[in-house]
């Protein structure tokens, strides 16, 4: 396992568009000046989607407050392992290049990323992408500093609109993405509904509630990681949060200065005490020669 020597550009692979270029959406230059409830167009179902499953969820917690340890288990391995295909192929294979995945198991990440909710590959590479290129500024797609807390956690998914995929991901306008595009539905479908043949408690907590809690655990580092309260207007607010890691399953993303320092690394933990199960999980793939190319730090 070798270390690049070279050290790590802070925005190394991404591409960039002009500064006076705003955010794509229906609602105006200005989206998060918006009413909450007003969704740009094509981003209805969207929309539709959050407010059903938070419905849901608490209709499930009233309730079912405490599932068995079987439900609750369920639930908690789903959900890591959808936590896993965010972290490690979504975040740090394919939006930052920090890795090559095995086909195998790039596509079986692919469907439990999109099982938990997090939409296609090629989507939120883009809008990644054109986060870390453009942090902190108007055309930040989820910034807490330009739109608020609550337009960098939940708003801006059915209120930005949508970034350029040719622009933003050109390297994912392949048939093997392009299809899972087609099964977001289908897929998201199977997640919430699935479960009701294993009756109530089953269905709510494997499916709204548990899709509420990875879509949450993945929003806290859109909104409060980057909440740095020293931060000076313009300037990478990105923190790093201790507690954060709970919602993560110590996956790493919690460290996330770390990772707006170096986002090519495909390690997010980088002292002995911050624990990066993402990491780990790289390092045996690695091992196995069913992941190649890993980037590192020294």
């Amino acid at each position: 396992m070798s270390a690049i020597a070279e050290s790590v550009p802070s925005v190394a692979d991404l591409p960039s568009r002009p500064a006076e270029t705003p955010i794509v959406s229906s609602l105006g230059p200005e989206p998060w000046n918006a009413p909450w409830w007003k969704p740009a167009k094509g981003d209805y179902p969207t929309f539709f989607y959050m407010v059903l499953i938070h419905v849901l969820a608490v209709v499930g917690l009233v309730f079912f407050p405490s599932p068995g340890w079987k439900i609750a288990g369920a639930t908690l391995a789903i959900a890591w392992v959808g936590g896993i295909g965010v972290t490690v192929c979504y975040h740090r294979a394919l939006a930052h290049r920090a890795l090559q995945l095995h086909p195998i198991v790039r596509h079986f990440l692919i469907f439990f990323a999109q099982f938990c909710g997090s939409g296609s590959p090629d989507s939120w590479t883009a809008n990644h992408r054109q986060h870390h290129a453009k942090v902190e500024t108007p055309e930040d797609i989820s910034s807490p500093a330009i739109g608020g807390f609550w337009w960098s956690h939940l708003r801006w998914l059915w209120q930005a609109g949508n970034v350029p995929l040719d622009r933003w991901c050109p390297d994912l306008n392949k048939p093997q993405y392009r299809f899972w595009n087609r099964m977001q539905v289908p897929v998201l479908a199977v997640s919430l509904f699935a479960w009701i043949p294993l009756g109530w408690e089953a269905f709510f907590w494997l499916g709204p509630m548990r899709l509420v809690t990875s879509l949450h655990a993945q929003c806290f580092v859109n909104s409060i990681a980057h909440m740095r309260a020293d931060a000076k207007p313009g300037e990478d607010s990105s923190q790093n949060i201790i507690w954060l890691g709970f919602l993560h399953f110590f996956q790493g993303e919690n460290w996330h200065a770390n990772h707006h320092a170096h986002p090519a690394s495909a390690k997010l933990g980088f002292k002995f005490w911050e624990i990066d199960f993402g990491w780990y999980t790289i390092v045996v793939l690695e091992k196995l020669g069913l992941a190649s190319k890993v980037r590192r730090i020294r």
